[in-house]
């Protein structure tokens, strides 16, 4: 009778463990208010946001990793015109289109990236592809492509990226001889660091985290970086610990938000270390970061997280936000605004 007891408290242990997994995504942040985004957008990137939920955590439901379900949600994204990543990213002075993305496993602390890719369909693909079948953590450039070339990856013209609306906020940052961190239709402000900050503007970065049946997390993020950015720029999104982070015994975190101040401030892996070795909850670690820590420096953003118990932190300092959530316990969200929608 006593075994008998024990096994099952043994099967519910397993099957308590097992319903718990989640999936978290955001589409970028920024100037994102009702105002400003008509209702016919609005329902678009609801309805978007939901397929890249959906898709993401099929995975997970399927019983497969989080690496899995965070390419999945990822490419749906990277898929759509709607963000700044894959078809639909932002063009350089040149009339480029400059990707950049990375991946983490945060059971093996693996990691990989990829930055100034134009030919390379799925950016987070390659990401994955370079922490599973090299030696390396971040290609950037032509190099990068070689080694997606060389491991199947689909390929494309550059032309497959192209946008109408993305090439007009290329030629209006032109006239204005100012970088645009994602799109803007007002004139703009001059920031601390010579950027400029459009009243209308988001960061367009794409991003998902995930906690698996097996308690992994991972996190991943994609872009296409800024409008008229030069000199092969490279922000946060392709550095390891600045956009994404993830770690088993903490959290996993993507980051969308001007990238230099992310980097200087190695936003994702503070949280995780606020958590490791202060205590801090994920909300705490995650909150004290965005709104603390990096409005004191002038950053502007937003992260998604989640911790090994499948708590979720979505914390912003903009007027905006696209995100969303789904856990196997039936709770989901998906909101925009400051306030929940």
């Amino acid at each position: 009778m006593k075994k008998l007891v024990l096994v099952f408290y043994f099967i519910l242990g397993q099957l308590t463990a097992q319903e718990n997994f989640a999936l978290v995504i955001h589409g970028g942040a920024g100037t994102i208010t009702r105002e400003n985004l008509s209702p016919e957008m609005e329902k678009a990137y609801q309805e978007k946001l939901n397929e890249a939920l959906q898709a993401g955590y099929k995975e997970l439901a399927d019983g497969k990793p989080a690496m899995d379900a965070v390419v999945k949600a990822i490419q749906v994204m990277e898929g759509s015109a709607l963000f700044n990543s894959g078809i639909g990213a932002v063009f350089t002075h040149e009339g480029r289109n400059e990707l950049d993305a990375s991946i983490m496993d945060g059971k093996t602390l693996g990691a990989g990236a990829v930055a100034g890719v134009s030919h390379i369909k799925s950016p987070i693909e390659a990401a994955r592809a370079v922490m599973e079948k090299s030696e390396h953590v971040l290609l950037a450039g032509k190099g990068a492509e070689e080694f997606a070339k060389l491991k199947g990856l689909d390929m494309v013209d550059s032309s497959y990226f192209y946008t109408d609306r993305r090439w007009k906020s290329l030629q209006r940052a032109i006239k204005r001889d100012s970088i645009e961190l994602d799109h803007s239709e007002e004139s703009p402000k001059k920031s601390s660091m010579n950027y400029s900050v459009p009243e209308d503007y988001k960061f367009g970065t794409v991003g998902c985290v995930a906690l698996d049946m097996d308690g992994n997390l991972a996190a991943g993020t994609s872009t296409g970086g800024m409008t008229n950015k030069r000199w092969n720029r490279v922000g946060d999104s392709p550095i390891i610990g600045a956009g994404t982070y993830a770690n088993n015994a903490t959290c996993a975190v993507s980051a969308t938000g001007h990238g230099e101040y992310f980097i200087r401030s190695v936003v994702a892996y503070d949280i995780s270390a606020l958590m490791d070795y202060k205590g801090l909850s994920l909300t705490e670690a995650s909150e004290e970061v965005v709104l603390n820590k990096l409005v004191k420096l002038g950053g502007s953003g937003g992260v998604i997280a989640i911790d090994k118990g499948g708590n979720v932190a979505m914390p912003f300092n903009t007027k905006g936000m696209y995100r969303g959530y789904m856990k196997s316990n039936g709770e989901k969200l998906i909101s925009i605004y400051k306030e929940v929608d």
